[in-house]
This record gives structure tokens, sequence and C-alpha cells, in this order.
């Protein structure tokens, strides 16, 4: 049996164990919790670090990074329909020898911008050596009428000779003055040059009638050439013709006159603006279309003849107002459309939810609001930083 002192002495061996395990967990949970909330400031940061990227002035102007403010946008109604680019019906040629001859010289090639009047081929023909020398022979004609009339017009000053003389050689003078004026008009109608000389005498050129481009080239060295072929094909591309087919059920909504957006797969990030000059007056019968052209300027010459394109129209209908973005600027991170926001020096990746696109634009439903300034050029630049940087995270 325990004394009354060996007691006293296994309690309070018991009450200090005690203290000690409730101390131990008192340390751990106050030290966990510290780790803890250490642990949710990373994150935070990390999460932060993650969203906002930040490029130097020369970093961006190497990604080609361009920036645009979200604006509203008054949009109408549209209708989308295929297309085929075609010259310019009014300013084009197609530009055939004038009269039967022999191709002895082609300086223009296929492709190539020529300007008014200048020469695209030349020929050699019997006919304007024969037109020519016709020329040639009315002149001296000329010569002599003009000399008979000028001493029948001094003798019949001094009334040496009878005056029916005088004006049957005065007569005589102006039918070789008309016979040099027809002789030359003949000549030059068939192309010939009146300065020609040796073998050039019969030689002719086929000139283009406006400046424009070669689109079409069918001289050939050597070969004869008629007015009943074209050689060349000249069409001034400065402006050209989308080609496209309505369908009926449209026809009561679109105008001459509308607006209208084109695209091509060339330039899939571009539309190029026009309007509707032209609707066909007739039904095709076996396609139930009408023919529709939208005029579209192209200074540049980047649209070209028999090119596919899509054509968005706009109809009549309600108006809304719209935010909208350049195809460009949308890219998929994560599987989600995004945008880049730069705001306060730093790039954002902002989820969006893009609706219709209308003439290489997306109409955007939500997560942007004007005055936003997005990145429309330079976007897969950014995902690829976004992504690497994700990757130095441990992602």
């Amino acid at each position: 049996m325990k004394t009354l002192t060996e007691l006293k002495h296994g309690r309070l061996r018991a009450g200090l164990a005690a203290g000690a395990l409730l101390l131990g967990l008192a340390l751990a949970g106050c030290g966990g919790g510290a780790k803890d909330e250490h642990a949710g400031e990373k994150k935070e940061e990390h999460s932060e670090a993650e969203a906002e990227l930040t490029l130097t002035s020369e970093e961006a102007a190497r990604a080609g990074i361009k920036v645009e403010e979200v604006k509203p946008q008054t949009l109408g109604e549209t209708l989308t329909v295929t297309a085929t680019i075609r010259p310019d019906a009014d300013r084009l040629a197609h530009v055939a020898a004038r009269i039967e001859g022999r191709i002895t010289s082609v300086p223009a090639k296929l492709g190539d911008k020529v300007r008014a009047g200048q020469t695209l081929a030349t020929l050699d023909s019997v006919a304007v050596g024969e037109a020519h020398a016709a020329w040639i022979e009315a002149q001296a004609n000329l010569g002599i009428a003009e000399a008979d009339y000028k001493r029948a017009e001094s003798l019949n000053a001094e009334e040496i000779i009878p005056r029916k003389d005088f004006l049957r050689a005065k007569a005589d003078r102006d039918k070789a003055a008309a016979g040099v004026r027809a002789a030359a008009d003949r000549l030059r109608l068939l192309g010939g040059s009146p300065n020609a000389s040796g073998a050039g005498v019969s030689a002719f050129g086929v000139t283009a009638p406006f400046a424009g481009t070669v689109i079409e080239k069918k001289a050939t060295l050597g070969e004869l050439a008629s007015p009943s072929e074209p050689l060349f094909s000249v069409a001034d591309l400065s402006r050209v013709w989308i080609q496209a087919d309505l369908p009926e059920a449209a026809l009561a909504k679109v105008r001459v006159g509308a607006n209208a957006k084109v695209t091509v797969p060339a330039y899939p990030n571009e539309a190029f603006s026009g309007r509707v000059g032209h609707l066909g007056a007739a039904l095709a019968k076996d396609t139930r279309t009408v023919p529709a052209r939208i005029e579209v300027a192209n200074a540049d010459g980047r649209l070209k003849p028999e090119m596919f394109a899509t054509a968005t129209i706009e109809v009549a209908g309600d108006k809304r107002e719209a935010i909208s973005l350049p195809d460009t600027a949308i890219v998929l991170l994560e599987g989600k459309p995004t945008v880049f926001v730069y705001a306060q020096g730093a790039y954002e990746a902002r989820e969006v939810e893009p609706g219709e696109r209308v003439g290489g634009r997306t109409v955007l439903k939500s997560g942007l609001m004007a005055g936003d300034q997005v990145v429309t050029s330079g976007t897969y630049a950014l995902k690829a930083r976004k992504l690497k940087s994700q990757l130095g995270h441990g992602h």
C-alpha cells in the first residue's frame, strides 16, 4: 500500500504530463495556423502573378502588340454569302489586233502594270504597208497639184490663161489635199506610223486602252493574229467586283447601296469594306438566286480576280449596340475564349463569351466593358508568355 506522500507525487507527475501535452498541442496548432496563413498569402500572390503579364515597350514592339479601346458599335442584321472576286467590267478590255498581222514582238508580260497607250505587242501587216505607200503617193500628188495651182494663180493674175483653168487647178489642189488626209486617216486607223521607214512601214502596235494590269495574255511571237481573237486582257484592278448569289428569301431585305464586309482566305484577319452596287433583274431558275455585285476599293491590288470570298451584307432590320473585337484578339487559353486587357502597364488574361462573327470581327456577349484596352494584335505572343510563366510556377 502506497503512502500519502507517494500518492501526492503521482498526482503531481500526472498533472505535469497533461499540461505538457496540452501545451504541445497548442503550439502545434499555432504553428500550423501560421503556416497555412503564409501559404494562403503565397497562393494569392502566385495567382495574381499568373493573371498579369508585364512587357517593356521594346518587347511589346517586337511581339507586334497593338491595343484597341473597346467601343460599343451599332450592328444590324446581316446576310453572309459566298462570292467570287471579278474585275470591274466597266474597266476591263480585251485587246485584239485591228487587222490581221504577224506578231513580231511581245514586250508586255502577264501581270505587268501598263499605262494608257503603252505598246503590248508589235505586228507586221501587208495592209499597213500598203496604207503607208498610199499616204506617200497622196503626198506626192498633193505636191504636184500645189505647184500647178501656184502657176495657174500667177498666170490668172496676169490674165494669161482663162479663169476656168485656174479654177480647175484649184480644185485639183483641194482634191489632192483631201486625198492626203484620207490616206493619213487610214494609216492611223490601221495603227501605222507616218514617220516609219524601211521595214517599219508595215508595222503596227497593239496598245493598252487605259492604265491597268495585264490579267490575260495569248500573244505568241511569230503567230498570225486576227481581230477576232484577243491577244491581251487589261483590267484596272483599283476597284473590283464581288459577285455573289443571294437567296430568293433575302431579296426583300437587301438594297442597292447597303454596306458590306468582304473577307478572303488569303487575308483571314482583315475585312474589306464595300457597298452593294447592283442586284440582278432576273432569278436564276436552277439555283433560285439573284446575282448581286459588291463594289470594293482595291488600291493596293491585294484582291485578285477569281479569289473566293465571303461577303457579309447589312440587311434591313433592327439595329443594336454591341461590343465587337477583331477575330485575332481572341485566343483559347485552357480551352476558354480569352482576351488580354492592358491596364496599368500589365496585360491581364480575361475570359470572354463570344457571339456571332461579322466581317472579320466577333461580337462579345460578356467579359468586357466600354473603355477597356484590349490587345488586337500579338495575342499569340502573349499567350505563349502566359503558358511559359505557368510552366515556370509548376503548372
